[in-house]
């Protein structure tokens, strides 16, 4: 059973930074697509960052220039800087992999078999 357990979640005002990182128990095979995901009160989850691969990276519009999404040194860890966070970030964001290649849209949910349960971001304006 693969677990992702996500940390480095909190509360910051707006225009902080916030640094999210997640670790998956897998350690034999490689993911190859990782990201990050978040769902606020009453919406949708929606993808925020996806990284395949290397270097292959996919980033949703509202984040783009602000975050930035990179592997860890160990295996099947990945990080998400957040900078200049709006109160519109306020979410909770999830860590998601698949160890399969993603075709079609990276930032769609249902294209991952592999969830951590969560850390709250919370921005004040």
């Amino acid at each position: 059973q693969v677990q992702l357990v996500e940390s480095g979640g909190g509360s910051v005002q707006a225009g902080g930074s916030l640094r999210l990182s997640c670790a998956a128990s897998a350690r034999t095979f490689s993911f190859h697509c990782m990201g990050w995901f978040r769902q606020a009160p009453g919406k949708e989850r929606e993808g925020v960052a996806i990284i395949c691969g290397e270097l292959a990276t996919t980033y949703a519009d509202p984040v783009k220039g602000r975050f930035t999404i990179s592997k860890g040194n160990a295996k099947n860890t990945l990080i998400l800087q957040m900078n200049s966070l709006k109160p519109e970030d306020t979410a909770m964001y999830y860590c998601a992999a698949d160890f399969g290649v993603v075709s079609g849209d990276r930032l769609k949910a249902s294209n991952y078999n592999y969830w951590g349960q969560g850390t709250q971001v919370t921005v004040s304006s």
